[in-house]
């Protein structure tokens, strides 16, 4: 038995089994290589941003409002916030009933084309939510730049997102549990509403998130729907222009003043921030589930 073993412990390892090593490694190395490569350019904006918008970040900019091109963004802060809050209210009860619409039926004509449509919805471009929308709102029914536009914008941006991972999540529940609960007689909505959707919420939850963080970093459907405003928001759905954060990036970073570059890395750095906070928690609900 030991001869046999020394036998078998020094016999040479096979020609092909070297090159295959060798190939593994190559791919290996290759596809680190790759990844710092595409890490580069995130890093760097991040570290710009990051060294940029932490000296330009005073007490003042987030306690006052935009005046020109100086200032502070408190009315951009809060613009987001009324923003991204409305357009919650409208995308996450729709894409909620959507997606369990299509997780419960499974099958059907009607949940193909939710699906469809939700797919080709989450790959149109931005801008042209926006300029569509500017054409029938803003100029057709006279509502003017105004928050209520701004929101649907970001409304049907996020819509398709939640739609899917509502769907997905849904779909993965056990159906043992709905049988489980249909044998204690348990009704179909009482199902639905007290097993199906506590097992999901998880899932669903994660998807709003990010739905949320897409809608935070939007720019050109709000340029053309919500506009821009130097003041606090008043509260008016209609006919009043909103300020948020991504114009103030978006403009002020090309203008020849320094104190309109300074309020563009600063908001640069409270959109990271708010972006990284949303996905960190999307992280924990996933790893919570």
């Amino acid at each position: 038995m030991v001869a046999v073993g020394s036998a078998t412990a020094s016999r040479p390892a096979r020609p092909g089994t070297s090159r295959r090593a060798l190939k593994s490694r190559i791919a290996a190395g290759g596809a680190w290589l790759c990844m710092a490569l595409a890490l580069l350019p995130l890093v760097h904006m991040f570290v710009l941003v990051v060294g940029n918008g932490l000296a330009a970040l005073r007490p003042e900019v987030l306690t006052t409002v935009t005046q020109g091109t100086g200032g502070g963004l408190l009315n951009a802060i809060l613009g987001t916030f009324w923003l991204t809050g409305l357009a919650s209210a409208i995308a996450v009860p729709l894409g909620i009933l959507g997606g369990i619409y299509c997780g419960e039926t499974s099958r059907g004509r009607l949940v193909a084309l939710v699906r469809a449509i939700a797919n080709v919805q989450a790959g149109v471009p931005s801008i042209i939510v926006g300029y569509v929308l500017y054409v029938l709102l803003v100029l057709e029914l006279g509502w003017g730049f105004s928050a209520l536009a701004g929101a649907l914008a970001l409304a049907i941006i996020m819509l398709p997102y939640v739609i899917r991972s509502t769907d997905l999540a849904v779909g993965q529940v056990p159906d043992e549990l709905r049988e489980a609960s249909l044998a204690l007689g348990a009704s179909h909505p009482r199902t639905v509403s007290g097993v199906v959707m506590r097992a999901a919420l998880p899932g669903i939850a994660t998807g709003v998130l990010l739905a949320l963080g897409i809608a935070v970093g939007e720019t050109a459907p709000l340029i053309y729907t919500a506009g821009w405003s130097q003041y606090i928001p008043s509260g008016a759905l209609l006919h009043s222009s909103v300020g948020y954060l991504t114009y103030a990036v978006w403009t002020f970073i090309s203008e020849p003043f320094k104190a309109a570059n300074e309020l563009a890395y600063a908001a640069a750095l409270l959109l990271m921030v708010l972006v990284l906070a949303l996905n960190v928690l999307a992280r924990l609900v996933i790893r919570r589930r």
